[in-house]
């Protein structure tokens, strides 16, 4: 029988990369969810998935993204374990809420840390391996906002725009390699980063963007009714690791669907409109000193 193709899932302790680990689990992939705590990660893993304490083909190591270090280390475990991997699956990302002025500089780098920064050093770290064997997928599991920058969310926004940008330079220089790249394009699913209280909120509600966290609240608290399951990203992601182009991007949700297309065909004025009516934001000028 020929060898179970193997695929690297980062963040895969919660959330989509779980559910994704889960799911190619049961479709016969080799799955590595590489994670901060292996050993609790691992386990709920077997807990979903029915795996033996000494199956192979679900593995777990150790990453944290804002440590170079770690970084380092986890290249080499996966190396020593599966060899060049088929599929490397940047999906570990985190979050915060909060408009520019009300958002620590420090919060800025470590979003940046760990939603750009260190996916590009894992991938400098393993890709020489998966060039070396001419084949092989790295996937980037982007948002809504690397469509456009959102309000109150705007430095996980420019993480994701630039990571999708780093996505589509490196495509086009590893494709004469035999290797790929996907773009994956989330829109809002039930997960802890939209619930968890260890998401950041640096949110001040008596300042001077009061008005935008009130409205923006409300939409939530609507969008939040109708998320997606994790389930349907990952079965998104298995079709898509099927991928043979040098480059690919998908949108995953209707809403993430309709976001791409409006700002491919609309002029940026009504794009903004619309995006302003949706979260609920004051109208321009709105809160301009002296306005009514």
């Amino acid at each position: 029988m020929p060898e179970p193709r193997s695929v690297v899932i980062t963040g895969a302790s919660r959330g989509l990369g779980f559910a994704s680990a889960t799911h190619l689990y049961r479709q016969g992939w080799r799955v590595v969810g590489a994670m901060r705590s292996p050993e609790i990660g691992l386990e709920r893993l077997r807990e979903a998935t029915g795996a033996a304490p000494d199956d192979p083909r679900l593995l777990a190591v150790r990453l944290d993204l804002d440590d170079p270090a770690s970084i380092t280390t986890c290249a080499k475990t996966i190396e020593e374990a599966i060899g060049a991997p088929d599929v490397l699956v940047h999906n570990a990302g985190i979050a915060a809420a909060g408009c520019f002025e009300d958002m620590p500089t420090s919060a800025w780098q470590q979003i940046f840390s760990t939603n750009l920064f260190g996916p590009v050093a894992l991938t400098k770290a393993l890709l020489p391996s998966m060039r070396l064997v001419g084949r092989g997928r790295i996937v980037v599991v982007s948002s809504q906002g690397g469509i456009r920058g959102m309000p109150a969310i705007s430095a996980y926004s420019a993480s994701k725009g630039a990571l999708e940008r780093w996505a589509e330079s490196l495509a086009g220089e590893i494709a004469p390699f035999g290797l790929g790249v996907t773009i994956i394009v989330t829109g809002t699913f039930d997960t802890d980063i939209l619930t968890d209280q260890t998401t950041a909120d640096y949110r001040d509600h008596e300042g001077p963007y009061a008005q935008h966290y009130t409205g923006i609240d409300r939409t939530g608290d609507i969008v939040l009714r109708f998320a997606n399951a994790p389930e349907l990203f990952a079965a998104k992601l298995a079709r898509a690791l099927d991928d043979r182009a040098p480059f690919a991007r998908h949108a995953v949700g209707f809403d993430a669907r309709m976001l791409m297309m409006m700002s491919r065909v609309l002029p940026e004025r009504i794009v903004h409109h619309v995006v302003r009516l949706a979260m609920r934001l004051p109208r321009s000028g709105a809160l301009r000193k002296g306005s009514r």
